[in-house]
């Protein structure tokens, strides 16, 4: 598809790779520096950070509490009220699997019944990190493993729906993940969307970055 003066129409030019070489490649990302063809023939240099996919869980207990964490955080300099969430650290893992991990092991609970609230991709503008949101109700007990590093520093916190949305919009709760689902749950009730089963297809889930661990460590 073409403009009437004969360049690509908006919305249809291909932004190919023509050159990509990495800058760094650490534990839990890597920052990458494409090339990329732009419209009008320009090459332009776009820094790109490669990050594990991650999923995030809305607890939510028969009393409409939800189940947050209270965790350091150290780019930020200090804690923050978070869903329980992790990366997934294997190519091809699956991510409710993941999702039941982590709950599990940052609050010691599970839950009978789960479904997709939302995908949110994190900062598009630089990075390919995105997350899958569940939401997990029917909460009971189940085996916490022991924490370790900042984990053995979390503090479960139990919070009324209502709250967690007064707290997000008053700007006490700012983890983008936390807002993300809390006010997701809330509009999806609010407009009678139908939330997606567990295992949808997850079409944005990043993949550069697991595929490059697995190159490294000669799993591929």
């Amino acid at each position: 598809m073409t403009s009437e003066l004969g360049d690509p129409a908006p919305g249809s030019h291909e932004f190919d790779i023509v050159g990509s070489r990495t800058v760094y490649a650490g534990a839990i990302l890597a920052l990458r520096l494409d090339e990329v063809a732009m419209p009008g023939g320009r090459i332009a240099e776009r820094e790109v950070v490669e990050h594990h996919p991650a999923v995030a869980v809305v607890a939510l207990a028969d009393d409409e509490t939800v189940v947050l964490i209270n965790q350091y955080r150290h780019p930020v300099g200090r804690r923050l009220l978070e869903l329980p969430a992790g990366l997934l650290d294997k190519p091809g893992e699956d991510p409710l699997e993941a999702a039941k991990r982590e709950l599990a092991e940052e609050t010691g609970l599970a839950a009978r019944d789960w479904s997709v609230l939302v995908d949110v991709a994190l900062s598009p503008g630089f990075t390919d990190e995105a997350l899958r949101i569940y939401l997990a109700s029917g909460l009971y007990e189940t085996d916490r493993p022991a924490p370790e590093l900042e984990e053995a520093d979390i503090e479960i916190v139990h919070m009324s729906l209502q709250d967690a949305v007064r707290r997000a919009m008053a700007g006490e709760i700012t983890n983008a993940t936390a807002v993300a689902g809390v006010l997701a749950l809330v509009t999806a009730r609010a407009s009678g969307a139908e939330l997606r089963p567990a295992d949808a297809p997850w079409p944005g889930m990043p993949t550069e970055f697991l595929t490059r661990k697995a190159r490294e460590s000669g799993e591929e």
